[in-house]
């Protein structure tokens, strides 16, 4: 086993933000570690996300064609509804529902209250969700913002054609992301022997008994076994305490502590686990 801690801190603000998800505990900061793993591996057939919630990562591995394919997997309706409706061509008139929506609380309202049958409208209801509740937080009970930035309110992250760009951009390569909702075990058990495929491994968690996610409780051990199966390569990221790296020396793997800087500027530390971290 291997522990060890990767040099210099990645600035949240200095990566390209591919996703239309700001997501709690999003991993925008990892895409230069990532890019230094999957350079190591050459250009693999699919890069897996089992638990892709924003998807950051792994867009940005597709974009830079680090690998042929992406295929996301998220459980939550929800956001799995934004995904549905890029990855089927409906992209555009998702970014144009963003572009004409007039942002006001009553409106706001109105949107998260309304309950439709509709892939594209849940689209466009968890977008807003996610946009104008506090943090980024999709779990049921989240407050709207109120002060938000500089006392911007509700428009303090609400960036419509920030948002249609990126939707649009993501359209352009549709073909080359599968997308599945399914617990994304079952997904890794199901492509355990596939050795062309690499899986990046961002399991929900809670932070201090608080539900971040929708579907935040996992079987982390059984996670450890499956991904001890896979044939293909993994990096997986954690909080970095001691239980987890308990459960990782157990199993046989390697760890590193990576330093970020968030949009706060304050520095954290997560884990990165993996079989071989000859990489870094």
């Amino acid at each position: 086993m291997k522990s060890a801690v990767l040099p210099g801190i990645v600035n949240v603000a200095s990566v390209p933000h591919r996703s239309p998800f700001r997501y709690p505990g999003g991993k925008t900061w990892l895409v230069p570690v990532a890019r230094r793993w999957m350079k190591s591996l050459g250009t693999p057939e699919e890069f897996v996300e089992p638990f892709a919630g924003g998807g950051n990562v792994g867009l940005s591995v597709v974009f830079e064609d680090l690998a042929k394919r992406l295929t996301m997997v998220e459980l939550d309706e929800d956001v799995a509804a934004v995904w549905r409706v890029i990855c089927s061509g409906r992209g555009r008139a998702l970014a144009s529902r963003i572009l004409s929506f007039g942002v006001s609380q009553d409106a706001v309202r109105k949107v998260l209250d309304r309950k439709s049958s509709l892939t594209l409208e849940r689209a466009f209801a968890t977008i807003v969700r996610n946009r104008m509740q506090r943090g980024g937080i999709m779990a049921a009970g989240a407050s709207l913002m109120k002060d938000g930035e500089n006392g911007k309110g509700l428009l303090s992250r609400w960036y419509p054609e920030t948002l249609a760009r990126r939707i649009t951009a993501l359209s352009a390569i549709r073909q080359r992301i599968d997308f599945i909702q399914a617990d994304g075990i079952g997904v890794m058990r199901k492509k355990a022997r596939q050795a062309s495929a690499v899986f990046f491994i961002d399991p929900p968690y809670t932070v201090a008994g608080r539900r971040l996610y929708t579907h935040s409780e996992i079987d982390h051990e059984l996670l450890f076994r499956v991904a001890g199966k896979l044939r293909g390569d993994f990096l997986m990221t954690y909080d970095n305490v001691e239980p987890v790296r308990e459960m990782a020396r157990r199993h046989g793997f390697q760890t590193a502590e990576v330093a970020m800087k968030n949009t706060h500027h304050a520095v954290m530390s997560e884990l990165l686990i993996g079989r071989d971290l000859s990489w870094f």
